[in-house]
């Protein structure tokens, strides 16, 4: 019995049905698990491992004894391939090359659907004769002779064309850590770019994909070169984006894992278990604790989302070790990555568009936050950042999507990351007398989408600086000092675990209230002490509420309680006092925080233009001492660094030395 024979035997008994069935319902592939072949005949299931294009073939021309209408619209796939044939893409090599295997990996890019000729009929205009030719390259092919001896200048008779589509995939992040990740080429075609499809395999999907390995040669100036890439001609594609699906966790974890949530001191375990090299910052590790279990995402009737990733800004001293906890949080939570200001540009963030011509033309790139999507993004030297790449980060931030309009190319990409962010104070050290905007170069617009911001002080205090110093030597000579209360495999299970079952989190009556009042209260501590005076606002308050859903989760608990919510008020008050208190005042204003010009300051800069309006109706040109001089008559002391501060801002300009104007 032959091979064609063998195939439509299998096909008859295994599939028959299945066949008949795809036919009425003009269905256009027939995806046959491996095993199921393996075992009707283990000699034909590796024949399709080791000769995958004659096999599959073979398939097509079984599937013509099987009465079925329009039969060559089926195109057979195989999905379910043994462990031993699973290979990572960095592994590929000559070997591999005509075989069929399965690789996983996120797409980084991937170009548009395009239709591709495959094969062209052509006729002779002497004898009339048909001669195909197969489409194989990139330039058309044309007959080289006919029999009745023509051999040029034939007529076309027909095109055959399918839709095909480049992808580029990279390893995925837990496969590859610590080392550049493999990327391969993988070519789809037919109904592997449906519409659906075509959503499932844009960048930032992860994939698994079973396909023939195929040598694509290398072109110099559109020449073939003796070098060649290889390439992946896929045969079935699924996604294998299952939210932490790559973390296994057995039935023993899930006990160890609903223990721990029992425990009443389970959160400050978590908090020991961060970074316990780096001594104190305890609000800042239970931030991240429950940046890391994160809160839930709300899509509301008409339409709109509410996010439920917490994002972070530390800002500080140098030497507290931002760095080094920016780097551990990354190696702890699934699907972290890390990256420097310093080295990443806007697109390497976010999402570009660039021409690629062995994908085909112009294709989309997924950048950091896409390629993190559903976990977290440290980045570090924030402030370093150019400032359209910043600006870049807003959609992300806040809508958690990708935009990008670019050539022919339009698309929204998932990029739903909780972002840890570390900056730097421009003036070397913190001056908590000075706005964070005026000592961190962030947009104001950026700023205010970080839920919690913390400032890291190196304060010299003689019993602080011996618990330290005694911490980091008991760290070098007893390494138990450093080791986390829960093993970091675990941690990394417990966070998968809760964020995966945990998706549908109710805040109870009780903790509702409590946020309510907090709220209502600090927007209404100050009235009638300082007009206008606002300490908290809208985005203050969602957080409160992101950050009680992630208690809740941490204990994995399906209802928000008041323990909940006093620990996310605990941390919002100790962020604001840290960064929004005003000492001149005594008040806690949130313009400090998240625009730089205090209620006061914005008093005292109308009084200062008052000044200056009244005096230039004496004199075209004012003088500073001047608007000084009356400044200090109506209680403003710090009138130069007002006056600089109108001037920086194009308000007022110095159209001589001493003296200022306004625009």
């Amino acid at each position: 019995m032959d091979l064609k024979e063998r195939l439509e035997e299998f096909l008859r008994r295994e599939y028959e049905a299945k066949l008949y069935e795809l036919a009425k319902e003009g269905g256009t592939s027939l995806v046959i698990d491996f095993s199921v072949l393996d075992r009707f005949d283990p000699l034909l299931a590796d024949e399709l491992l080791e000769q995958p294009s004659e096999t599959l073939e073979a398939f097509q021309e079984a599937l013509k004894n099987i009465d079925l209408p329009e039969y060559s619209k089926i195109a057979i796939r195989i999905r379910n391939l043994p462990k031993r044939k699973e290979v990572r893409i960095r592994s590929l090599r000559s070997r591999h090359i005509g075989k069929l295997l399965c690789v996983e990996g996120v797409v980084k890019s991937a170009s548009e659907v395009m239709p591709q000729i495959y094969d062209i009929i052509y006729k002779c205009p002497d004898c009339g004769a048909l001669i195909e030719v197969k489409q194989d390259g990139t330039l058309i092919k044309k007959p080289n002779f006919c029999e009745c001896g023509r051999r040029t200048n034939f007529d076309v008779e027909e095109e055959k064309k399918m839709d095909v589509r480049w992808l580029r995939i990279s390893e995925p992040f837990e496969i590859a850590e610590g080392e550049k990740p493999g990327e391969i080429a993988v070519f789809l075609k037919d109904d592997l770019t449906t519409t659906d499809m075509q959503r499932r395999t844009d960048p930032g999907n992860r994939l698994k994909i079973v396909g023939i390995i195929k040598e694509l040669p290398k072109r110099i100036k559109g020449k073939k070169t003796t070098k060649m890439n290889l390439m992946l001609e896929a045969n079935y594609v699924e996604p294998s984006e299952k939210e932490f699906e790559d973390i296994k966790i057995s039935e023993e974890d899930v006990k160890k894992i609903k223990s721990m949530a029992n425990d009443p001191l389970i959160f400050e375990k978590l908090t020991q278990s961060i970074a316990p090299a780096i001594y104190g910052y305890d609000e800042i590790k239970q931030a991240i604790i429950l940046q890391m279990f994160g809160g839930v995402e709300h899509r509301l009737p008409d339409k709109t989302k509410v996010r439920g990733n917490i994002h972070i800004l530390i800002t500080g001293d140098p030497g507290v070790a931002k760095s080094q906890l920016l780097k551990l949080v990354a190696d702890i939570m699934p699907r972290g990555k890390y990256a420097s200001g310093k080295g990443v540009t806007g697109a390497g963030l976010t999402a570009t568009v660039r021409k690629d011509e062995e994908l085909g033309g112009w294709v989309l790139e997924a950048g950091a936050l896409v390629l993190a999507n559903k976990g977290l993004m440290s980045i570090d030297e924030f402030d370093k950042m150019n400032k359209d790449d910043q600006i870049a980060m807003h959609e992300a931030m806040s809508l958690e999507t990708i935009s990008i309009a670019k050539a022919s190319i339009t698309a929204t990409l998932p990029a739903r990351t909780a972002i840890l962010a570390a900056a730097n104070p421009s003036f070397g050290r913190f001056d908590p007398m000075m706005s964070i905007i005026e000592q961190i170069k962030i947009p104001e617009t950026l700023m205010s989408r970080f839920d919690l911001k913390f400032a890291l002080r190196d304060i010299p205090d003689k019993e602080r600086d011996e618990e330290i110093a005694n911490h980091i030597l008991k760290s070098r000579t007893d390494l138990t000092v450093a080791t986390p209360v829960i093993p970091t495999d675990l941690l990394r299970k417990y966070i998968a675990y809760a964020k995966k079952n945990y998706t549908d989190i109710e805040l109870t009556e009780e903790a509702a209230n409590r946020l309510k009042n907090f709220y209502v209260d600090m927007r209404n501590k100050y009235t009638g002490e300082e007009a206008g005076v606002v300490s908290i606002t809208l985005r203050q308050y969602e957080a409160l509420i992101r950050l009680a859903e992630a208690s809740a989760k941490l204990r994995l608990d399906k209802k928000v309680r008041l323990e909940d919510a006093e620990r996310a008020i605990k941390l919002m008050s100790y962020s604001l006092r840290q960064l929004g208190y005003e000492e001149e005042t005594g008040v806690i204003d949130i313009d400090r925080i998240e625009s730089g010009v205090t209620t006061s300051q914005r008093s005292k800069i109308g009084a200062i233009l008052a000044i200056i309006e009244e005096l230039e109706k004496e004199e075209e040109q004012v003088s500073v001492e001047d608007i000084k001089a009356e400044a200090e008559t109506r209680g403003i002391k710090d009138a130069d660094s007002l006056i600089e501060k109108l001037k920086k801002e194009g308000i007022i300009f110095e159209p001589k030395y001493g003296y200022v104007k306004r625009l």
